[in-house]
């Protein structure tokens, strides 16, 4: 196995890049890998990155939205400096054999491996990950470290770990381009790419995915107040617990929530549990008793309650609903 180049340092050459697009993927998490290469070398006197589509098989891959990108099959590719895996849903079948010693095969060869929303898992399948910080999308989080406990598990937007780069997601994705970019070219080159996009800079990469996606309307303290109501669904933290965590008095915590977001702590925090337990219910098996201890209701007839209320209908009749899916 040759030892890794670092990518990750001052470089005039193209990065000869691989993106292995599989079946299943979000075409914004595709885009998002791809997008800015294409903005970096608009703005460069030169190429700075020089890409080819890889498919796992002959065939085309099929995105989500019904998209579909041809490529050169995985079998064929012999050699690039950085490969990024881009994938979705439906894991465990494209987890085949050959495309885990695919993988290997190109690991092997010194390049760069990158993972963006699926992408990590498959990577942590082929071995590629043991001994590496890396993140995977927050919904498969606690699988990922159940199933791969080599791998040290983080919850961060997207981990660099010498050569293996991984991401939770279509935007982290952007920003760990970036982040590729600003190592190559500077961070003001950098800067220029993310201003194309209208996009403000990145948090630190470090920084706790979001499962609620509105951190601009938070203030610090409803921001950490959310965090810990994240971290505790199962077993909800009384208000004046979560107060004194914070070092602050319920009565602010009401208020702040009140101005900004518009609703009460407790309120917001039975719209996180009812949240993950439509996701529950909609994305897994799990009984719906298992459902509701694990969204803190100590009752069927309580959670069943509330589900309705908040999503219009029984999650009986949602898990029914499954049997027609529609694309995500």
């Amino acid at each position: 196995m040759q030892s890794a180049k670092n990518i990750l340092q001052p470089e005039h050459r193209a990065l000869k890049t691989a993106v292995l697009v599989l079946d299943d993927c979000n075409t914004l998490s595709f885009a998002s890998a791809v997008d800015p290469m294409r903005a970096a070398n608009r703005l460069a006197d030169r190429p700075a990155f020089d890409w080819d589509y890889v498919t796992a098989t002959p065939e085309p891959a099929m995105l989500t939205s019904a998209l579909q990108v041809p490529g050169i099959p995985l079998a064929r590719l012999q050699n690039c400096d950085l490969m990024i895996v881009v994938a979705g849903f439906q894991l465990a079948r494209h987890a085949t054999p050959s495309l885990l010693a695919g993988l290997r095969r190109i690991a092997g060869t010194g390049a760069t491996m990158a993972g963006i929303d699926g992408g990590p898992w498959l990577l942590a399948e082929a071995g590629l990950l043991d001994a590496h910080a890396a993140t995977t999308h927050w919904e498969d989080l606690e699988n990922f470290a159940d199933r791969f406990p080599e791998v040290d598990v983080r919850p961060d937007r997207f981990t660099v770990s010498d050569a293996r780069l991984t991401s939770g997601g279509a935007i982290p994705a952007v920003e760990m381009m970036l982040h590729i970019i600003a190592a190559r070219h500077g961070a003001g080159f950098a800067a220029r790419v993310s201003g194309l996009f209208l996009y403000e800079g990145a948090p630190d990469p470090a920084k706790p995915q979001s499962r609620t996606g509105a951190p601009h309307r938070h203030t610090a303290l409803t921001a950490k107040a959310n965090s810990l109501m994240q971290e505790s669904l199962d077993d909800p933290l009384p208000l004046a617990y979560i107060a004194d965590r914070l070092g602050t008095s319920s009565r602010t915590l009401q208020q702040q929530f009140r101005l900004r977001l518009n609703t009460t702590p407790q309120d917001h925090y039975l719209q996180l549990r009812l949240a993950e337990a439509r996701r529950l219910v909609t994305d897994t098996d799990m009984p719906l008793m298992d459902v509701a201890l694990a969204t803190g209701f100590a009752s069927q007839s309580s959670f069943a309650r509330a589900f309705r209320t908040t999503h219009g209908l029984s999650a009986r009749d949602l898990r029914q609903e499954r049997a027609h899916p529609t694309h995500h």
